[in-house]
């Protein structure tokens, strides 16, 4: 039987003041000051003297059926496209298990860490078929309350090869897939590929989450998609991910794509671990980071997150499911303020998911991470493995870090 409550002691918030936090059910009862929540029969406290108690952290953009892949399929000096070509040739070797078994331990890991809801893509296409969807799907399912996961069906080319994607789609649709996704920079006809994945998804009434602009190049296909979004018939959500080369233009170009982003309401989930390692190989001088503008996207209004992308793939080895190492990365490689960076792993990916807000403060869910650390700025700092991860009164994951004197 669960809880009946939970009683957190003596935390320390993001702001630096401290509190007690009493958790009834799924939310957030009371936030009292130190000492004043007095426990109650059948409730479970722990003391977090010596915690942050920040909002459980989410994951908007990850790759769970290519996680943990990396030693079987290295790719050294990788850029994308060589990336997307060796995973092509190694995904017709995997099956159903094999992909739900890495899936799992990749979600688990993200749990250790504080991720209490994982947005994933799923490949869907020649060689894979719909193993991949079929092994998320499982997955979802087995993890429900512990981590939510949404499953994005990603089609990365309707020409050629691609040409059967569309019913494709409808068949992941018909699996249990929860959105359709894709990648229209990588098609021979990006326009045509935009066009196919939102009709689709309007049809069945499913959001969007594509690959927009991932590369360093001219070709900006995001403004497109802003227009297709924000017209009549539109899918419920829309999100583009990566939008690279926007961090490439002008800043006028910037802005004005920005507000054209935000009135169509577009959400953009930015991924500084694979950015930073994938783009720009081939630019010795002056390499650029390969991000999307993420201050001018905020300052236009844009639904902002940002995600972790690949966890230890080929697309990115050293990837590890840690939001804490993704809001360093956007404090260092994006210059946002701690704050900022935090609420884009936190609360800005939890509503480009579309799930309700997880704050500590009385009525919002209880999803939440206290980590070992002073403040906010530490705990992203050290980004220690020293957590503990709460949903609703159950303390669902707890990791103690042992010093040795």
């Amino acid at each position: 039987m669960p809880p009946e409550g939970l009683l957190l002691q003596g935390a320390t918030l993001a702001d630096g003041s401290r509190a007690d936090v009493r958790v009834s059910g799924d939310l957030i009862a009371e936030v009292a000051a130190p000492g004043r929540a007095v426990p109650r029969p059948g409730e479970t406290v722990t003391d977090l003297d010596g915690y942050v108690l920040l909002p459980a952290p989410a994951e908007p953009h990850a790759h769970l059926d290519k996680a943990l892949t990396a030693d079987e399929v290295p790719v050294p000096n990788a850029d994308l496209p060589a990336a997307v070509a060796a995973w092509r040739e190694h995904r017709s070797t995997l099956t159903t298990e094999d992909i739900a078994r890495r899936a799992r331990r990749a979600a688990l890991l993200g749990l250790s860490y504080g991720v209490t809801a994982i947005r994933t893509h799923a490949d869907v296409g020649p060689g894979v078929e719909l193993r991949a969807v079929e092994a998320l799907v499982d997955v979802r399912d087995e993890l429900r309350g512990l981590v939510d996961v949404q499953v994005v069906a990603m089609a990365n080319s309707f020409t050629g090869e691609g040409s059967e994607s569309p019913s494709r789609l409808r068949d992941a649709l018909a699996l249990g897939a929860d959105m359709l996704g894709g990648a229209p920079h990588i098609d021979e006809d990006p326009a045509h590929h935009l066009r196919t994945v939102l009709a689709m998804a309007a049809e069945h009434g499913v959001p969007v989450d594509l690959h927009m602009d991932e590369h360093l190049g001219d070709a900006l296909d995001l403004p497109a998609l802003a227009h297709l979004a924000g017209s009549p018939g539109a899918p419920p959500a829309v999100t583009a991910s990566h939008c690279v080369s926007l961090g490439m233009r002008t800043p006028a170009v910037q802005e004005e794509v920005s507000r054209t982003v935000a009135a169509a309401g577009v959400g953009v989930v930015v991924c500084p671990p694979t950015n930073l390692y994938l783009q720009g190989r081939d630019l010795q001088t002056g390499t650029p980071r390969g991000l999307a503008p993420v201050g001018e996207l905020l300052r236009a209004g844009v639904l902002v997150a940002a995600g972790g992308d690949n966890v230890q793939d080929p697309f990115n080895p050293l990837g590890r499911c840690d939001p804490l190492q993704t809001a360093q990365l956007l404090v260092m490689a994006g210059h946002l303020t701690v704050d900022q960076a935090y609420d884009l792993v936190s609360d800005g990916a939890r509503r480009v998911m579309g799930l309700p807000p997880a704050r500590v403060e009385p009525g919002f869910r209880a999803e939440l991470l206290a980590i070992a650390a002073g403040s906010l700025r530490e705990a992203i700092a050290t980004t220690t493995e020293a957590r503990i991860v709460i949903r609703g009164p159950r303390i669902v994951h707890r990791t103690r870090v042992v010093h040795d004197p």
